[in-house]
């Protein structure tokens, strides 16, 4: 910890490119880091194998629905692993308020905002390759098991790859709310408590008052939530689903559009109250 202060205090207000190198110090030397991001791999990687192994063809099946379950097993995992990803954007800035390091990385950068900046994209970047890898990893393996089923696969289908990198971004993308939500809060415990409650409670509670109210309004604000959103990028359906009247469903890149707004929001927040807060 005295290595890494060290050189926010001398070196990373210098450029911007030492500010992702000191941030960069800081996120691999965590051990939550190491914890979380291992974790995330075991469930993307684990879930995916394990639906795969377990899966048994029922009768006579398109080319389409098996390309479906492929992408399915091998996304299935981001439903458990983003709560992961979310825990750990949190701790990545309140854990600097928490020790109180974040003093020398404000007094080495006074505008503040760089300070965000960079922190932001180290995660996110380290983020989104970390799952890339490991939601890969579980499709190839997947492919080969369920191929070995007789099922008909196209590894050639954009689509599909579309839809894995769609399901890495989206952690990347979902990370970056707790981390701001973090930085908005700067405790440790209220900043996982408002992620999780955003990204997890939220959704039940809106698909319950949905299923009781029958509301089309409901329906639409909870396809707005960002892990409803959000999921839309790596959704991949053999058939259209029949549309209901006055309920939006959003396509992937919709889905992608209003997730980074709600990536754009917390941030906005998180860069307002960090430039009129004390540290």
């Amino acid at each position: 910890m005295t290595t890494t202060q060290a050189y926010v205090a001398h070196g990373s207000g210098l450029s911007f490119r030492g500010l992702l190198l000191s941030e960069w110090i800081k996120l691999s030397s965590l051990r939550s880091t190491m914890w979380c991001y291992g974790i995330i791999i075991l469930i993307n990687i684990g879930l995916g194998v394990l639906l795969a192994v377990s899966f048994q063809p029922q009768g006579a099946s398109t080319a389409a629905i098996d390309q479906g379950y492929w992408v399915q097993f091998s996304t299935i995992g981001i439903a458990f692993s983003q709560l992961v990803v979310s825990v750990l954007g949190a701790l990545v800035i309140t854990g600097e308020y928490g020790t109180g390091m974040i003093r020398s990385t404000l007094a080495a950068v006074p505008k503040r905002i760089p300070a965000l900046i960079s922190k932001a994209v180290v995660f996110s970047v380290v983020s989104f390759v970390i799952s890339l890898v490991s939601i890969v990893v579980a499709a190839l393996l997947a492919q080969g098991m369920l191929t070995g089923k007789g099922l008909t696969l196209d590894l050639s289908d954009g689509r599909a790859w579309g839809a894995i990198v769609g399901g890495a971004a989206f952690l990347a993308l979902i990370g970056l709310v707790a981390l701001f939500l973090g930085a908005a809060v700067r405790n440790s415990a209220a900043g996982i408590s408002a992620a999780l409650g955003l990204i997890f409670v939220a959704p039940i509670v809106l698909q319950i008052f949905a299923a009781v109210t029958r509301a089309a309004w409901v329906q639409n604000l909870f396809e707005f939530l960002p892990s409803s959103a959000g999921a839309r990028m790596y959704s991949y359906t053999a058939t259209p689903a029949p549309k209901v009247p006055d309920v939006i469903v959003l396509d992937p890149t919709q889905g992608l559009l209003v997730l980074v707004a709600w990536v754009v929001l917390f941030g906005i927040l998180a860069g307002v109250l960090l430039k009129r807060r004390d540290a």
